[in-house]
């Protein structure tokens, strides 16, 4: 199985507002640049989109090392919270309902394609890669303004 690298970041001007969303896959030297937006999103619905677009563009099962600064996304999947959204009808522990469930479902289904390895970096600091896939998104979400 192969062993990618995929670092992603999402950005929004107003939450609601227009968003951008910026993933970056490695492998050995080969690297891809992907970014894309959308007129009025969410922060959170462009991190999720990052992720998955990144996934999406993996064309066989891959073992992903995942990079990003977003505790919504990796905190719902290393603590098995999106797997019990699902499983409980999109619905949280606190009863309310989980917001973004189509985008959840595709990443679940991607997650479970692949073998991810999660890791949380810390947002606009020393990570090259993660400001790389800032300046992507915000880009994007610049466009639509």
């Amino acid at each position: 199985m192969k062993t990618v690298t995929l670092y992603t970041d999402g950005a929004c001007s107003g939450n609601p507002g227009p968003g951008g969303w910026a993933a970056i896959l490695i492998y050995g030297n080969y690297q891809k640049e992907m970014s894309g937006g959308e007129k009025n999103t969410t922060n959170n619905r462009m991190e999720l989109t990052g992720v998955i677009r990144g996934l999406e563009a993996l064309n066989q099962p891959c073992e992903v090392e995942l990079y990003s600064d977003s505790k919504y996304v990796i905190d719902a999947l290393q603590k098995g919270w999106a797997v019990g959204w699902r499983r409980n009808g999109w619905v949280k522990g606190d009863k309310k309902p989980a917001l973004n469930p189509d985008l959840w479902q595709r990443l679940l289904e991607l997650v479970e394609y692949h073998t991810v390895h999660l890791h949380w970096v810390k947002g606009h600091a020393s990570n090259p890669m993660n400001n790389r896939c800032d300046e992507l998104a915000v880009s994007e979400w610049k466009k639509l303004k």
